[in-house]
């Protein structure tokens, strides 16, 4: 019997949520501050995925996300579909919960528009119920409400765009014995009961709770349904119920990995007592999660596999896996589908990469990978560098930098507020190749060679091997960069030319 082995997903897909339309299972996650925003991922067996579009084209509002706001952005959203149409709910904990649509979920979608304007309204799903009506959950960020730790039910109009109702608590944690950080509600109809499937608990340290009620405003009974137990699995919670086209039930969850971020995990799901029972079975309703498991359409194949990772640029305009830091102008970057990607070195205020909205990142799999890359330096202004970067709170660079004399190749970090220089040398020529080496822990090793003597010249590494440092709310990523020194002429900025970008995850090309 084939077997699939959890993650499913090793890599930063936080929160994700997912459905099953036809044959197809679709599913999105969080994406915060990153543009474009709003992952798609397909995948007809829920183990291998697909990435195949980006929902969000530009962060709302559009101005106040042209600068990086690590943390804020997209939350956890919802998917559904209805009418013959897949909707997205997803909310801004500083602006509001945002509705768009798409009549196929690889694009186009719909402008966002905003449902319920309001700070610390987070976590939204909807439900459209037997008699046409329209409702919809949420939590509360105590960052930004002074609330938290309670679900919200407000009637809205089934097209989504105004509220037609008093919203009601119907769920108040700080009632519920040991209950803390009660959020990321999704809402089911199913044999006339409510459900609300919601983690508790924090993060990394919480637990996943489904509630139920015969009226959408309660009162709600709940049970704990998977917790972490013995296993190495902390804080399963967060996901989506789907339905598989045999009948059989399913849950996908997150496990916070720290600098590999929130990867997704599948679990069994069954029915007992009229209740959802997840993972493996641990009595009293319970379950843990399974770390192996028979596949769930097991005709369609045994193998699991990341997202595409490489890119030789052939094809014009970036592909679906790359995002930036911030909203990107047009003339950040070109990729005519050429083989090589152009990035305009754009000014970093303070030399730092954390406020630099045009750095151009993937997320970090979450097992050992190699990622490397050829990089020309253009551009005459002194200070001007380009390179590969391993990005979080703190961050560590390789790659080129101008200097009054010529290029170098330099090794740089950053814990505070200025770069530190762990190494730098003369270049040999204005390209190089660049390599970044992780292990299983995120420890990571910075390494270069000559362009033009890429066939005989092994790699030089650059100093001690350097841990990654998770972002916020998110894994660490790996990013290309070019950024050109405060007050450098525009004529002199330049930029680089990068590709193609090689990725070996574990031994196996991605």
């Amino acid at each position: 019997m084939a077997l699939y082995s959890n993650p499913v997903l090793d890599a930063d897909w936080p929160d994700p949520d997912a459905i099953r339309v036809g044959d197809d299972f679709w599913m999105i996650a969080s994406s915060f501050n990153r543009a474009p925003g709003l992952p798609v991922l397909r995948s007809s067996d829920l183990v291998t995925w697909e990435h195949v579009a980006n929902a969000l084209p530009l962060v709302p509002p559009v101005d106040h996300y042209a600068l990086p706001r690590h943390g804020s952005g997209v939350w956890a959203p919802s998917l559904r579909h209805h009418d013959g149409v897949f909707v997205i709910v997803y909310p801004d904990p500083d602006h509001g919960i945002y509705v768009l649509t798409a009549t196929d979920p690889r694009g186009p979608w719909s402008e966002p528009w905003c449902l319920i304007p309001g700070r610390g309204l987070i976590d939204p799903c909807p439900l459209w119920d037997d008699d046409g009506r329209a409702y919809l959950v949420h939590g509360w960020a105590g960052s930004r409400a002074g609330i938290k730790n309670r679900l919200t039910v407000v009637e809205v109009d089934p097209g989504l765009r105004q509220v037609v109702g008093s919203p009601r608590t119907v769920v108040d944690g700080d009632e519920l014995p040991g209950f803390r950080t009660l959020e990321g509600p999704k809402l089911y109809k199913r044999d006339g009961w409510y459900w609300i499937f919601a983690p508790a608990g924090g993060v990394a340290t919480g637990w996943q709770t489904v509630f139920r009620s015969r009226s959408v405003w309660g009162p709600y009974e709940h049970r704990v349904v998977l917790e972490q137990d013995a296993t190495p699995v902390n804080g399963p919670h967060q996901g989506a119920w789907v339905d598989a086209p045999d009948g059989s039930d399913w849950f996908l969850h997150f496990q916070d990995r720290g600098v590999f971020g929130r990867v997704v995990h599948l679990q069994p799901m069954r029915w007992e007592d009229g209740w959802p029972q997840l993972g493996e079975p641990l009595g009293h309703g319970r379950g843990r999660p399974v770390l192996k498991h028979p596949l769930p359409v097991p005709a369609r194949g045994d193998e699991q596999q990341e997202p595409v990772r490489s890119d030789d640029f052939a094809a014009p305009a970036l592909a679906a896996r790359w995002h930036w830091q911030a909203n990107p102008l047009p003339d950040w970057y070109e990729a005519p589908g050429d083989g090589a990607l152009r990035l305009r070195a754009q000014v970093s205020a303070r030399g730092d990469l954390r406020d630099h909205g045009a750095v151009l990142c993937q997320q970090l799999p979450g097992r050992p990978s190699t990622w490397t890359t050829r990089v020309t330096l253009q551009g005459a202004a002194p200070g001007t560098r380009c390179g590969l970067a391993l990005l979080g709170r703190e961050y560590a660079w390789v790659g080129l930098v101008r200097t009054p004399t010529g290029i170098d190749v330099a090794l740089r970090r950053s814990a505070g507020v200025a770069e530190d220089s762990l190494a730098q040398s003369p270049a040999p020529g204005g390209a190089v190749d660049l390599r970044l080496a992780l292990d299983a822990d995120g420890t990571a090793t910075f390494s270069w060679r000559a362009a033009d003597r890429a066939g005989t010249e092994a790699w030089h590494d650059l100093s001690s091997a350097w841990s990654a440092v998770e972002g916020h709310w998110i894994g660490a990523e790996v990013g290309l960069f070019a950024a050109a020194p405060p007050g450098s002429p525009v004529g002199e900025r330049g930029g680089a030319l990068f590709g193609p970008v090689r990725v070996t995850v574990a031994g196996k090309d991605a």
